[in-house]
């Protein structure tokens, strides 16, 4: 039960034509529709304003928007392309008929339908121009946000949002998060680190994302292959079976023969399958070698390794059975 619509608006009877838009749907619509394992993920629906015989009116749109959020699905998500506005009453989305701009979908409807909604959780995905304003009152500038909601646009009230070679920079970004860029090391891509990856991705003179949301957990977008296997991150708590824990090494654990100083030990199956585990870790950050420069050091030289401060979360995470 998790449903997306999908809305590009590329023609407009009275504004510019935008180029983007509708490709940016059809990208944002193929990753949603499957994890990266090819499980089923968002059943999505799209509406496509691609020319004078294609287009989506304020009608088409305010009806969609409507039937993503009725019913009590476990996500609803809805990701919009295309012209946006803003006045002093507040923020709208425009449609392929919209003339002046505040006759296109006002946000605080959208917002409204969201808040109603039955779905545990309401992801609004905003790429257009001011769309930063949504979830803001247009008068007290507070939120609107009921629990459960999640807003994240391309840019700020007051900024619009670019394209760049034929795609909204802002949803270039979103894809690549999803895609994997934003994963954690379950392979989770949750809003929260979809904002982080297009808010470090965007510079201070640049379009700024806007991220809103009232919840008490991130619900998962999409699943992606993880850095590193379940069987291994759940070790961590033998290897390191306490916080600030030193793991010390020898040249046992390298199973490489070349470089070894004369007279050391040979290599020990046992050993050599932890290091394998430990140089996982190594390589998604979650452990790093002390006083030495790699882990195959570290070994050669009889040294230790630690856990990085993100180790140590993912150490209490699995001692916790929240993983």
């Amino acid at each position: 039960m998790r449903k997306a619509l999908v809305v590009g608006v590329d023609y407009y009877t009275e504004f510019s034509a935008l180029h983007g838009c509708v490709n940016d749907a059809y990208g944002v619509k193929s990753v949603l529709e499957r994890n990266s394992d090819g499980t089923l993920n968002f059943d999505v629906r799209a509406l496509l304003a691609t020319g004078p015989s294609a287009v989506v009116t304020r009608g088409a749109l305010r009806d969609g928007v409507g039937e993503l959020f009725a019913g009590d699905a476990e996500v609803a998500l809805l990701y919009f392309a295309g012209h946006g506005f803003v006045d002093a009453i507040g923020g709208y989305i425009c449609a392929s008929d919209s003339g002046r701009g505040d006759d296109g979908l006002a946000l605080h409807d959208v917002l409204a339908l969201a808040n109603k909604s039955g779905a545990r959780n309401r992801v609004l995905v905003l790429d257009s121009c001011h769309s930063g304003i949504a979830g803001e009152h247009a008068l007290s500038q507070a939120s609107e946000l009921r629990e459960g909601t999640t807003i994240l646009t391309a840019s700020t009230a007051e900024q619009y949002a670019t394209e760049k070679d034929g795609s909204g920079v802002f949803t270039t970004l979103f894809i690549d998060a999803l895609s994997g860029a934003a994963a954690n090391l379950v392979g989770d891509v949750t809003p929260g680190s979809v904002y982080a990856h297009v808010d470090q991705s965007l510079g201070p003179w640049q379009q700024r994302p806007v991220f809103k949301t009232n919840v008490k957990t991130f619900v998962s977008l999409r699943q992606v292959e993880p850095p590193i296997s379940l069987e291994d991150l759940q070790q961590i708590v033998r290897l390191f079976p306490s916080r600030g824990y030193v793991f010390p090494l020898d040249p046992t654990y390298e199973p490489e023969m070349r470089g070894r100083p004369d007279g050391a030990p040979p290599p020990d199956p046992e050993n050599v399958a932890r290091f394998r585990v430990l140089q996982a870790y190594n390589r998604v950050n979650l452990v790093t070698p002390i006083d030495a420069p790699h882990m195959w050091h570290a070994a050669i030289e009889s040294k230790s390794c630690k856990l990085t401060v993100l180790g140590e979360h993912y150490r209490r995470l699995v001692n916790d059975g929240r993983i």
